[in-house]
């Protein structure tokens, strides 16, 4: 019996195998950078949107510097709150009124740029401004006096301008603007904190009866704020804002940095 040949048995090229391998791998991490997108996309389209704090109209709850996460989802979506100019129309889908103290984001009624508020009168209010005392439909709203917000500063800094008599230096020799502050109840229970500088004219209004489908909207640091006291204007007042340019109820802080970051803030909810 003839013994049959031996015959080579030819592994396959490991390198034949790489380039099919390779492709496989690009079309996957293709594919996932999609499904980011994706995600990406619907998160701020429907969920939450950023926004930072460009001035000091909300001290002594938002300061300069603080960043902040804006939740979509409570008042519904229009046109101000999707995002590449995406247009619904009028009215709002899925829409619900803000609260009385809610703060929200919104777009300004001229100039649409984006702009931060607390809500003060709801369709059916009556809102005025007497002696700096906030009165909603005819009754003043609770309002304590509080210890002063402290806010650190450099020895040769200030308080702003006209605000000279509120510095003051601190028993470590450094140096602070210490601003009256107070509390301000609404009805229903809500409850924050609000600077008062002293008597403007901002300080006595007429009073505003808040239509159907607008918001009455005021800064917490009421001698600091271009809100619905002052006639709507790009770059100033604001009038009453309709709800449809809502873009979202403040959530909560993600970030806050001045000289440097402000680690206790982060986090915060609004």
């Amino acid at each position: 019996m003839t013994d049959a040949p031996i015959r080579e048995i030819v592994e396959p090229s490991a390198k034949a195998a790489q380039p099919a391998e390779e492709k496989e791998d690009w079309k996957s991490f293709a594919g996932f950078l999609v499904k980011l997108v994706i995600v990406v996309l619907l998160f701020r389209t429907l969920a939450f949107t950023s926004f930072n704090i460009p001035s000091e109209s909300m001290m002594p709850r938002l300061l300069v510097g603080d960043y902040l996460q804006a939740a979509k989802w409570p008042y519904g979506y229009s046109s101000a709150s999707l995002p590449f100019g995406i247009d619904v129309g009028d009215g709002r889908l899925f829409g619900s009124q803000p609260e009385r103290g809610d703060v929200v984001i919104f777009k300004h009624p001229i100039d649409r740029t984006d702009y931060i508020k607390r809500v003060i009168g709801v369709p059916g209010d009556t809102v005025q401004m007497v002696g700096g005392v906030l009165t909603l439909n005819g009754t003043p709203v609770g309002r304590e006096r509080v210890e002063d917000f402290v806010q650190p500063i450099a020895a040769d800094g200030n308080c702003g301008p006209g605000r000279g008599r509120f510095v003051a230096r601190q028993p470590d020799g450094s140096y602070a603007c210490k601003f009256p502050q107070f509390r301000e109840t609404l009805p229903g229970g809500k409850s924050y904190l609000t600077l008062d500088f002293g008597t403007f004219p901002q300080d006595d209004t007429p009073p505003v009866i808040v239509p159907p489908g607008q918001l009455f909207l005021m800064g917490d640091n009421r001698d600091n704020s271009m809100d619905s006291r002052f006639p709507a204007q790009a770059g100033g007042g604001i009038g009453l804002v309709p709800q449809d340019n809502l873009v979202g109820e403040a959530y909560f802080m993600y970030w806050s940095y001045d000289d440097g970051v402000r680690w206790s803030r982060i986090g915060r909810g609004i």
